[in-house]
């Protein structure tokens, strides 16, 4: 992504990256909103997770996924190399832990398209740099309709992820925002929102105090 955080700009007020978490069933838009936020805004840098599933057509190694076998995976798990894991459809996917947390280090969010299970894990361990966005769809129809569009994947994967959709929903509780995706411009513009609006609390903008002190000095 861009650089703009590192240009130096004695009016901003340093801050701490935040950690977006956008999580949907299978064809619900989170995916589509990502791109969009990571096309639109240089300070926002996308999570890449390993995944033992295979490539789909177009994925590119170590910019969609960082695709390993089994073996390699656990090995990361076990030198708690990974800030989460979890097992979907038969495969693994999981957090690098160092890029992330040099990301927020230097100002920069993190857009994280995982589940409820890996959103439970990051916040175990980054409760306070987290923001968790949860995307429904409109409507069942809509949902099942957007997934045979995609034409990625046989009828009956897509059958299986219909009948899990129900339970992914259902921990929409779990996340501070709750988006329902009638429309992809407007979603996007609600996320944008969500991310201006989380970016400005008192405890992300880390060098709020020395710039008061700069104010009440006259500076």
């Amino acid at each position: 992504m861009g650089n703009s955080m590192e240009t130096e700009d004695p009016f901003r007020i340093r801050r701490r990256g935040l950690m977006l978490v956008l999580s949907s069933p299978s064809g619900a838009g989170k995916t589509s909103i990502s791109r969009a936020i990571l096309e639109s805004d240089p300070e926002v840098e996308l999570s890449v997770s390993v995944t033992t599933r295979p490539k789909r057509p177009g994925e590119v190694h170590g910019r969609d996924y960082y695709f390993v076998d089994k073996s390699a995976f656990d090995l990361m798990v076990n030198r708690d190399e990974l800030l989460e894991s979890a097992k979907v459809f038969d495969h693994y996917y999981g957090t690098p832990r160092e890029p992330v947390e040099a990301a927020l280090d230097r100002g920069h969010d993190v857009l994280f398209d995982i589940d409820w299970q890996g959103t439970q894990q990051l916040a175990e361990k980054a409760e306070d740099d987290l923001v968790r966005v949860f995307i429904l769809p409109p409507s069942t129809a809509e949902l099942e309709k957007r997934l045979k569009k995609r034409a990625q994947d046989p009828a009956e994967v897509v059958a299986r992820r219909m009948a899990k959709a129900s339970d992914e929903m259902s921990h929409y509780p779990e996340y501070d925002w709750v988006i329902v995706n009638r429309s992809l411009e407007d979603a996007i513009a609600q996320v944008r929102a969500i991310l201006t609006s989380e970016r400005l609390r008192r405890r992300r903008q880390i060098g709020l105090s020395e710039f008061v002190k700069g104010l009440r000095s006259g500076v």
